[in-house]
C-alpha cells in the first residue's frame, strides 16, 4: 500500500513537471539543461521533465511603475523635488530575462536620471508650463535607451514639481507684486478712460452750447431782418396814405391841424416834466412856426400831386 501510494505521487509530480499552463496575462521562458529553449505563450504546453523548467514569468499586461521623489537643479538654479510615474509592457519575454537583471528597477532608474536631465534644461516657468512636452521627452529617451531589454516604454506622467520653501516664499512674492501691478494697470486704465470720458461730455457739451448760441444768432438776425423789413413796409405803406390824403380837398388843412395839435401836445410835455421853466421869447415866433409848417405841407403836397400825375 505504501509503494503504491509513492508512485501514486510521482505519476502527479511527472504530470506536474510534463504539463504547464500559461495563463494569458503572461509569458514563461523556458530553459532546458540551463540554456534558453523557448518563450511558451499563453496555454496549454508540455515540457520534458527533469530537463525543462520555467525559468522567467513576466506580466504582458502594462505596467505601472511608481518614480521616487527626487531632487533637479532647473536652468534657473532652482531646486525642485519630482516625481512621476511610468508606464511599460514587456514585448519580448527573453530580452526581459537575459537583457537586464530587473527590468522594473532599471526603468525606475533610467527615469530618474532622464528626468533630472531634461528638467535641467528648462527654466523654472517652464518645467510647469510645458509638462507635456517633458513627458514626451523623458518617454522618448528612456524608451531608446531600454530597446535593448525587450520592453516598451508607452508614456511617463510627472505627478508633481515641488519647489524648496525658499522657492516658494519667493514665487508668493512674486505673484503678490504682479497681481498689484495688475490692479495698479485696470485703476489706471480706468481713470484714463474715466477722464476720456468726461473730455468727450466737456468737448460734446462745448458743441452744443456753441451750436444753440449759433441757433440763437440767427433766429435774432432773422427776427430783426423781418421786424425791419415789417417797420419798412409800415413806414412805406403809411406814406402812401399820407400823400393819398394829401392829394384830397381838405389835405393840407388837416395836415396844418395836426401838426399844430402835435407841437402844443409836446410843448405842454416839456412844460410839465421840465425843473426850469421854459416860456418862448416871442409868442409871435409860434405864430411864425406854423406859418412855416403849412408852407412845408403845400410843398410837400404838391410834389405828392406831381408824383401822382
Amino acid at each position: 500500500m505504501f509503494a503504491f501510494t509513492l508512485f501514486v505521487l510521482f505519476v502527479f509530480f511527472i504530470l506536474y513537471k510534463l504539463l504547464l499552463i500559461v495563463p494569458m496575462r503572461e509569458v514563461n521562458v523556458i530553459e532546458r539543461l540551463g540554456k534558453f529553449r523557448t518563450v511558451l505563450q499563453p496555454g496549454f504546453h508540455f515540457l520534458i521533465p527533469f530537463f525543462d523548467r520555467v525559468a522567467y514569468k513576466h506580466e504582458i499586461r502594462e505596467q505601472v511603475l511608481d518614480v521616487p521623489p527626487q531632487s533637479c537643479i532647473s536652468k534657473d538654479n532652482t531646486q525642485l523635488e519630482v516625481d512621476g510615474l511610468v508606464y511599460l509592457k514587456v514585448m519580448d519575454g527573453k530580452l526581459a530575462s537575459y537583457g537586464i537583471e530587473d527590468y522594473r528597477r532599471a526603468a525606475v532608474n533610467l527615469a530618474q536620471t532622464t528626468m533630472r536631465s531634461e528638467i535641467g534644461k528648462l527654466s523654472l516657468s517652464q518645467t510647469f508650463s510645458e509638462r507635456d512636452s517633458l513627458n514626451e521627452s523623458i518617454v522618448r529617451e528612456i524608451d531608446k535607451a531600454s530597446d535593448p531589454w525587450g520592453i516598451k516604454v508607452l508614456r511617463y506622467e510627472i505627478k508633481n514639481i515641488t519647489p524648496s520653501r525658499k522657492v516658494i516664499h519667493t514665487l508668493e512674492k512674486q505673484m503678490e507684486a504682479e497681481r498689484s501691478k495688475r490692479a495698479e494697470i485696470t485703476l489706471a486704465n480706468a481713470e484714463k478712460a474715466a477722464m476720456i470720458n468726461l473730455s468727450e461730455g466737456e468737448r460734446q457739451e462745448a458743441i452744443n452750447l456753441s451750436e444753440g448760441e449759433k441757433q440763437r444768432r440767427i433766429n435774432e438776425a432773422k427776427g430783426t431782418a423781418q421786424e425791419i423789413a415789417i417797420v419798412a413796409r409800415a413806414k412805406a405803406e403809411g406814406m402812401e396814405l399820407v400823400s393819398a390824403a394829401l392829394a384830397k380837398d381838405g389835405g393840407n388843412e388837416a395836415m396844418n391841424m395836426q401838426l399844430k395839435e402835435q407841437f402844443i401836445t409836446q410843448v405842454g410835455k416839456i412844460l410839465a416834466e421840465a425843473d426850469v421853466s421854459v416860456v418862448p421869447a416871442e409868442l409871435a415866433k409860434i405864430e411864425g412856426f406854423f406859418e412855416g409848417m403849412e408852407q412845408v405841407t403845400n410843398a410837400v403836397s404838391a410834389n405828392s400831386v406831381k408824383g401822382a400825375r
